[in-house]
């Protein structure tokens, strides 16, 4: 209990800190989605309405004689699920009870017709989750239907043994119904389930407001926190609000999901600090096709060949010193990066030595998509990768000349590095065991809607 109660405070305390500044994503559910929970939810409502009936006792032979009632078997034969404007959701279902009375001399077999009218309030949890619950219940039942074709029962009886069951029928059904709704909010917490992103870092969602709740859609806006270190990531204070227009993406889609341009800033400085868009590109001698070797860069330097009269392996040392800055327009993302570049020679000791350093300037066009739950991208070069010299210890750069040797050298390893990462994705707003399914993204200015098909798999 003590744990429990200190990973809440932990929790508490990490959403106060970060949630003013955190890049706001928004998840909207709308109708189609109800529709499969309609269909879907028919077997775990079955299940939550099998419910225990007590004895019914009959005055029969001047005593009181228990007769043991079982529900057999419960049939849902509809399932509605609307919205209701700024509160929650509307379930009207219909159920058929299979019910068997074990009298004596002759069991009882009835079906029972029934009718349940339930609301329910979603609201926001203390932790930041949605929170389901049921505010109003009621239980209609016809008339029961004699199945087995007994004559020889007393119409007396009958009207007793239904009033037994209904009684009991009335306060379980919505009983049952809250317990579903509960195991229901239980999926729900797993929200703010921390998902990893890389090796050191993790993203965590939870709500900041109450839903928006309107006769189409429920509406959640929720904070995306990145963690490196077990630290979040925090943006600078003049983060703008995200707010998502009523009508982008797909209109049939169940879920649509907005990620703002806060989302993207907030995983790209993260990347940036966790050091994962450094890297090293090494030139091997014994390799036909590489080029990054003295005796290459010699014959465009004269003082390298000079300096290096024998062939030796050169090193691309690249740094980001500056975050990356995504660009969003319509149908058109892309990725500016202005890495810091030194080159060194392995010399006659294996020692490195510098021989210049360059500033690099790359434009990068972005294709998104989204692949089991994660928002992931291919980059590829737009135009020339632009290189200018920051410092020499070699002399006079053409850079006209180096340009296309190092340009040729660093563009591929550099692709292939950054769609690894890029391949990684980053998660997206979820629960356990809920599926995006056929997803399609569109890029806005500004921000990306994510339109997906949901589904729910154990």
């Amino acid at each position: 209990m003590a744990q429990a109660c200190g990973l809440g405070l932990l929790l508490a305390l990490s959403l106060t800190v970060v949630g003013a500044s955190m890049p706001v994503t928004v998840v909207r559910l709308n109708k189609a989605m109800l529709s499969y929970v309609s269909e879907f939810g028919k077997a775990p409502l079955q299940r939550a309405l099998q419910v225990t009936v007590p004895y019914f006792l009959d005055w029969s032979g001047g005593m009181l004689q228990p007769s043991r009632v079982q529900i057999l078997d419960v049939q849902v034969t509809h399932l509605r699920l609307n919205f209701v404007d700024g509160f929650g959701v509307r379930l009207l279902a219909a159920a058929n009870f299979t019910i068997k009375v074990f009298r004596v001399p002759e069991s009882l077999d009835l079906i029972l017709p029934a009718v349940l009218l339930a609301d329910a309030r979603v609201a926001q949890g203390s932790i930041g989750t949605p929170v389901v619950s049921i505010s109003t219940c009621l239980s209609l039942f016809n008339n029961a239907i004699v199945s087995n074709g007994s004559h020889s029962l007393i119409p007396a009886l009958l009207i007793r043994v239904q009033q037994h069951i209904k009684a009991v029928l009335r306060n379980k059904l919505c009983l049952g119904i809250s317990n579903l709704v509960q195991g229901l909010n239980v999926h729900l917490g797993t929200l703010i389930g921390l998902t990893p992103v890389g090796p050191e870092s993790q993203v965590r969602y939870f709500m900041i407001k109450v839903p928006n709740i309107t006769n189409d859609y429920i509406s959640l806006d929720i904070n995306a926190v990145l963690f490196l270190l077990g630290k979040p990531i925090v943006l600078p204070m003049d983060a703008t609000p995200f707010m998502l227009p009523e009508h982008v993406g797909i209109n049939s889609a169940m879920a649509t999901v907005g990620l703002s341009q806060d989302l993207f800033d907030s995983a790209l400085l993260l990347l940036q600090k966790a050091g994962a868009l450094n890297m090293d590109i090494t030139g091997e001698l014994n390799s036909h096709d590489n080029l990054l070797n003295t005796s290459m860069l010699g014959q465009l330097i004269p003082e390298v060949a000079r300096q290096f009269p024998n062939p030796m392996p050169l090193v691309l040392k690249l740094r980001l010193g500056t975050t990356p800055v995504a660009t969003l327009h319509t149908n058109n993302a892309t990725l500016w990066l202005q890495p810091f570049v030194e080159v060194l020679a392995v010399a006659s000791n294996s020692a490195f030595q510098s021989l210049f350093s360059l500033n690099v300037r790359v434009n990068l066009s972005l294709q998104l998509s989204v692949s089991k739950a994660k928002l992931q991208g291919i980059a590829s070069v737009l135009g020339k990768i632009q290189l200018t010299v920051a410092s020499s210890n070699v002399g006079f750069i053409d850079m006209d000349q180096v340009q296309a040797l190092i340009g040729t050298v660093f563009e591929k390893p550099l692709l292939d590095h950054l769609n690894a990462l890029l391949g990684m994705g980053v998660a997206l707003p979820s629960v356990v065991n809920l599926h995006y399914v056929t997803p399609e993204v569109f890029v806005h200015e500004g921000y990306v809607v994510v339109s997906t098909g949901l589904v729910y798999q154990r």
